[in-house]
């Protein structure tokens, strides 16, 4: 995972300053099945409150954060759905800071009509232009083309395994790994998932993205020793 131990400056149109680059927030749908527009987005996880010791990357003054370590971090995801935007997402985050695509959020699933995989892998070259020009999202072209082809590469592992929950969670036996977010920031799972994301044609899926992706979706149960979420 990245989270403070790594910082960049945001550039690209982005937030301007340099950020710690936390992991990536993920969403729980409301079940629905691939091809159809979910109605309700709904947070897993609960809150402790205020007064509980938490991981040292939430930045305790910003209640979007403590939000998403307190209800989304690290709860294990399998909703296809979930994870497609969540992968997408993570691919707009290399190199810039989580806090950028955070708070362009919305704008992304605008943009990206729901996060609908099969409508996102038919974008073209005059929809990528379109994208090119929306302000709300991360402008860049080799982004917005990764994400297309990411799409139509998520459609077939879909087809291949049943879901992108089986594949992902398969690499674990389905279990989640207790692996601190302190020890570091690639690993040998992280590497593994990404080599075979590469050579399936995936784009910008590098170890650390990986990592920080298996971190946020509960794959590596990664809440530190002290923060009472490792207890939940």
């Amino acid at each position: 995972m990245w989270l403070s131990l790594v910082e960049r400056i945001v550039r690209d149109d982005e937030v301007a300053g340099s950020n710690p680059v936390i992991p990536t927030i993920f969403i729980a749908y409301e079940p629905e099945p691939l091809g159809r527009v979910a109605g309700i987005f709904i947070f897993g996880g609960k809150s402790m409150g205020d007064k509980c010791t938490r991981c040292s990357w939430v930045k305790l003054d910003d209640p979007i954060y403590v939000k998403y370590h307190d209800e989304e971090w690290g709860v294990p995801l399998h909703d296809d759905r979930a994870l497609y935007e969540l992968f997408i997402l993570e691919t707009f985050q290399a190199g810039l800071s989580w806090a950028t695509i955070l708070h362009k959020r919305e704008n992304f699933r605008r943009a990206y009509e729901g996060f609908i995989p099969e409508r996102v892998a038919s974008f073209d070259a005059a929809k990528v232009e379109e994208l090119m020009q929306d302000a709300g999202i991360v402008r860049n072209r080799r982004k917005i083309e990764a994400s297309i082809v990411n799409s139509r590469i998520f459609l077939d592992i879909v087809r291949e395994f049943g879901s992108f929950d089986r594949y992902i969670w398969g690499f674990t036996g389905g279990k989640p790994v207790r692996e601190s977010c302190e020890l570091r920031t690639t690993s040998p799972l992280s590497d593994k998932v990404s080599n075979d994301l590469k050579k399936r044609g995936m784009r910008f899926v590098g170890s650390t993205c990986i990592y920080s992706t298996l971190q946020a979706i509960g794959v590596l149960a990664a809440h530190t020793d002290t923060c009472a979420w490792s207890k939940s």
